[in-house]
Formats: structure tokens, sequence, C-alpha cells
């Protein structure tokens, strides 16, 4: 089976918006969205493309808080902190 970049990324993006969801309820999940980005740091960064893997990732949390942004500001703002602290821990990413 051929692993797809849909696929390697898909599990980890979809954690992170099941925090957000809390988020929106008015759960504090700053820890946790530390914790979850640096485990898909650490699982993406092992693939041989790595650098397009973590940049799918990036593309669909940004896209995600811009559509939410209209709607939910809670809901956004945990997808923005999250991009923010995945591009803050992606200097440390091997390539």
């Amino acid at each position: 089976m051929k692993a797809t970049i849909v696929g390697l990324v898909t599990p980890h993006f979809l954690r992170v918006i099941d925090l957000a969801k809390q988020a929106e309820k008015g759960v504090n999940v700053d820890w946790h969205l530390r914790d979850e980005v640096a485990k898909t740091i650490e699982d993406l960064g092992h693939q041989y493309n790595a650098q397009d893997l973590f940049a799918a990732y990036l593309a669909g949390l940004e896209n995600a808080a811009n559509e939410a942004g209209r709607v939910s500001k809670a809901y956004a703002s945990a997808l923005l902190v999250a991009v923010a602290i995945a591009k803050k821990a992606s200097g440390n990413m091997s390539a």
C-alpha cells in the first residue's frame, strides 16, 4: 500500500481539529496543542518527504483557521495557535 501525503497528514490534522472543538467549548487546550504539534513534527520528520508533509499540514491548519474565523473565534484561535507552534518548532525538524 502506498502512503500518500493526505494519508499521512490527515490523522495529525484531525487531532488538532478535535482540540480546536474542545477550545470552542471553553476547555484550555494549550498544552495539548503543544504536545500534538510536537508529536506531529516527530512523526512526519521521519518520512523521506517530511518537508512536503509538514507544508501540507500547515496549509490545512491555516485554511481551516481562515474558514473557522468567520464563525467561531475560539476555534480559529486554537488552530492559529497550533500553526504558530508548528512554525516555531519546524526549525528543529530534520531535513
